[in-house]
């Protein structure tokens, strides 16, 4: 292995091998701070030339690679296991923006590039790139791209693969595949852009990407209104989507009152507005091209409506930019109170919209039945069926105790989403965490198209093998 790491220090430069522990414990710590891996280095390439050598070098030699960006994935996706056999592929030094295409409404950037960083340049040129993440100043676009990303802007822009038209991908042969193409329309074979995004980096190193961006939208308006129910906030989706007109419901939000109740315990300095206390709370937006007056009318009609029809009992209006991120940064907070609170057991699922009143009804009454007191912490992109349906220990139990009914606690939940039709993962992967969860909600027939798409691409099992699927 040393002269496999001597090559490394010639293709990157020795800065930029690092063998060290010390220096190796955070690409190989999980961003939950529950697992460290193990490395034979970490390898941080300037370009895609180099990535490109590495990966050749690594076909070579059989060693296998875990690509990595900002490493805040939630699954184990973006560490390696405890064996040390493996490199971590940093990408964080691809951090250019390529160019902006202002008539043609794209950009295209490196995979290392920080959300925030895309979004700021798409503001330059008053457009929107409009994915959002509570994680946006860390994240980059590359683990966008392999967690087919999603966030708050779904329900009208769309996840990461509907942002993306285009891709620059190294292969685990270490070739280079360029396609970055700024076409909406390219119909000339397979769709290999879509066989790389969400595949968390097991068939190969996404490097960089080409983004569609949008008209800034000249006004955008958000409310937070109180329902007794999930059912009244799935009835609130409909209404709000059979009445926007001139104007665009750009996001729906579902926030349980436990959730505000731990932002308020553990981040009093965020105000929180003063609302009648009811079990659920909805954060909508409206965006629109029109004046602000238009938008501010046409979201006073629906909560008057909502409430005319039982729907809605209370509701604040932010009246101004401050007053709305104030309103976002509740939303923003859920999972940071939540860490605060203590260790917890994530489920990051989809749903059809119209089950997903039952599935809480019922879910929570069968956790309940079998983990008496658990707490429910329930938010998530309600417009796009996407739920964060975290389990908390009772109050005054111990978190590591609860913490090790985590596969009990799993189990119940991924069995009645597969009962409901949805699906275990919704934007946040498989990583090696839900590795082995998918074989039993997944067709045998499924699972054996994905194992000949990996043996294809990756024949030799080197890209971020134990994430996904396994090959064999």
């Amino acid at each position: 292995m040393n002269t496999f790491l001597e090559r490394c220090q010639q293709i990157v430069g020795a800065d930029f091998v690092l063998t060290d522990d010390a220096e190796k414990l955070s690409y190989v710590t999980d961003y939950r701070q529950r697992f460290i891996g193990r490395a034979l280095a970490v390898i941080k390439p300037a370009n895609t030339l180099e990535v490109a050598a590495i990966v050749k070098l690594c076909a070579e030699h059989k060693v296998a690679i875990v690509p990595q960006g900002g490493n805040t994935g939630l699954v184990l996706g973006s560490v390696p296991d405890q064996s040390g056999n493996a490199i971590v592929l940093s990408l964080l030094r691809l951090n250019q923006i390529r160019a902006i295409d202002a008539i043609n409404n794209t950009i295209t950037v490196d995979a290392g590039c920080r959300l925030t960083q895309v979004q700021d340049a798409a503001t330059s040129i008053q457009r929107l790139f409009p994915l959002s993440l509570a994680s946006e100043g860390t994240c980059t676009i590359g683990g966008n791209l392999s967690t087919n990303a999603g966030g708050t802007a779904v329900l009208h822009y769309g996840n990461c693969r509907a942002l993306c038209l285009g891709l620059e991908v190294v292969t685990a042969q270490g070739d280079i595949w360029d396609g970055l193409r700024g076409l909406r329309k390219d119909n000339t074979g397979y769709d290999l852009r879509d066989l790389y995004i969400g595949a968390e980096g097991t068939l190969g190193v996404i490097t960089g990407a080409l983004f569609q961006l949008f008209p800034l939208p000249q006004s955008q308006l958000t409310a937070l209104v109180a329902l007794n129910s999930v059912a009244d906030a799935v009835a609130l989706f409909h209404l709000a989507r059979s009445n926007s007109k001139d104007t665009v419901l750009s996001a729906f939000e579902l926030i349980s009152s436990f959730c505000l109740e731990l932002v308020g315990k553990h981040f009093p300095a965020i105000r929180q507005p003063t609302l009648a206390a009811h079990p659920y709370y909805v954060l909508i937006e409206l965006s629109s091209q029109e004046p602000e007056a238009n938008s501010v009318t046409a979201l006073e009609n629906l909560i008057e409506l909502a409430m005319e029809q039982g729907i809605v009992h209370d509701a604040v209006l932010a009246s101004s930019l401050t007053q709305s991120n104030a309103l976002w940064q509740l939303r923003e907070s859920i999972s940071s109170a939540q860490a605060a609170e203590g260790k917890n057991i994530k489920h990051d699922i989809s749903l059809p919209i119209s089950n997903i009143a039952a599935f809480i009804d019922a879910t929570d009454a069968q956790l309940q039945k079998q983990f008496s007191g658990c707490r429910m912490v329930t938010f998530g992109h309600l417009g796009d069926g996407n739920l964060h349906y975290n389990v908390s220990a009772p109050l005054n139990d111990s978190h590591d105790e609860f913490l090790a009914q985590q596969s009990a606690v799993n189990r119940v939940v991924y069995d009645s989403v597969a009962h409901f039709c949805g699906s275990i993962s919704a934007e946040h992967g498989l990583g090696a965490l839900k590795h082995d969860e998918i074989l039993r909600y997944k067709s045998p027939v499924e699972m054996q198209l994905m194992r000949q798409i990996k043996q294809a691409l990756d024949p030799h099992n080197i890209m971020n093998p134990g994430k996904v699927v396994t090959p064999f």
